[in-house]
């Protein structure tokens, strides 16, 4: 089974759904002596099955899959769906968009992807918004995959170490896109990353993947003396010439407009953290903690904010850390960021 201590370099691309993340990515990280991620979250099991296959063509190192863990949201969260529609209906309305009445249940095709990876092993699986049952976990330890419990809380790293999981993903709250908690309706805890750190290896033996507003040589120097085995970026990858990411989101990256970022439930109902734009200073403090049925509420919105370019009405997911992203091929900022931590 694969193990942190087999990379050349101990620096991991983050998983990022929604399409940053591509094999790409994967392989240019890879090929640079680090750890590429595929996002499996919004994607189908076939399609999810098609980009391995497409990663293992480019690369022939291990590499990553990462899934969200399904859960059932809280009653009192999924009825206040309703008046979150009714607020963003004159958005809608606008811009000439329906959005959904009645969302169903999805669990991001959790059984049929895990029942994918246990068909076609893959080195590392990581988890994020909770973990496997005991069961799942287990059979995919039989066939050899190494797993990794994104957690946000001690708490959460002593669930992960009891399931028998190799490895952590310690997010601190400086990290872009969704904070990993365990219950979407939980309030994600302050600390920063570098006191998550040694609170969760004074909790739990297992080896810790610092992520959390890590964008440059020095930030990654100081989480690994702060007792990570490894540290895991994703804002400084956005930019890469192997990136997906969309081209609204590349600009604001790099827009002077853009200058901070904001902690919001407003796009998908969990808390994430992006780039402050109008939508997020309207209804930050209005959409309920209903995950995913907010996200697929907002998702028509998101849609065609992006057919126009706008990025004021889009999630700019990104990190503390995002104005020191810089564009270029993915290999060479994963070299130019060991190269500054080793400095």
């Amino acid at each position: 089974m694969f193990t942190l201590s087999e990379l050349t370099l101990p620096i991991i691309a983050a998983p990022m759904a929604g399409g940053a993340s591509t094999p790409a990515l994967v392989a240019a990280v890879n090929e640079a002596g680090g750890l590429g991620f595929l996002a499996a979250g919004y994607k189908s099991a076939t399609a999810m099955s098609e980009q391995v296959a497409r990663a293992r063509e480019l690369t022939g190192r291990p590499f990553g899959v990462n899934l969200f863990v399904p859960a059932v949201t809280d009653p009192a969260a999924l009825a206040a769906v309703s008046a979150y529609r009714a607020e963003l209906r004159p958005e809608a309305e606008q811009w000439g968009v329906s959005l959904p009445e009645r969302i169903a249940p999805d669990d991001d095709g959790w059984d049929a992807k895990i029942a994918a990876l246990l068909a076609d092993p893959v080195p590392v699986i990581s988890y994020t918004f909770g973990l496997p049952t005991a069961q799942e976990a287990d059979a995919l330890r039989a066939v050899g995959t190494t797993q990794v419990a994104t957690v946000t809380s001690t708490a959460e790293a002593r669930a992960a170490a009891a399931l028998g999981l190799d490895a952590l993903c310690v997010q601190g709250p400086e990290a872009g896109g969704h904070r990993g908690t365990h219950q979407a309706a939980a309030e994600p805890g302050s600390e920063s990353l570098l006191d998550l750190l040694p609170l969760v290896r004074a909790a739990v033996d297992l080896p810790l993947i610092a992520a959390g507003g890590l964008g440059d040589g020095p930030g990654i120097a100081t989480a690994l003396r702060a007792g990570a085995d490894a540290v895991q970026l994703g804002t400084a990858y956005l930019l890469a010439e192997e990136a997906g990411t969309s081209a609204p989101h590349r600009a604001a990256l790099a827009d002077p407009p853009f200058a901070e970022t904001v902690r919001t439930r407003a796009f998908t109902g969990r808390v994430a953290r992006g780039l402050r734009n109008a939508f997020t200073d309207r209804h930050a403090d209005h959409a309920p903690p209903a995950y995913p049925e907010v996200h697929h509420l907002t998702a028509p919105l998101r849609a065609a904010a992006a057919g126009r370019g706008d990025a004021q009405h889009l999630h700019l997911w990104a990190g503390t850390a995002f104005a020191k992203a810089r564009p270029g091929a993915a290999a060479e900022i994963t070299e130019r960021l060991w190269r500054e931590a080793q400095e």
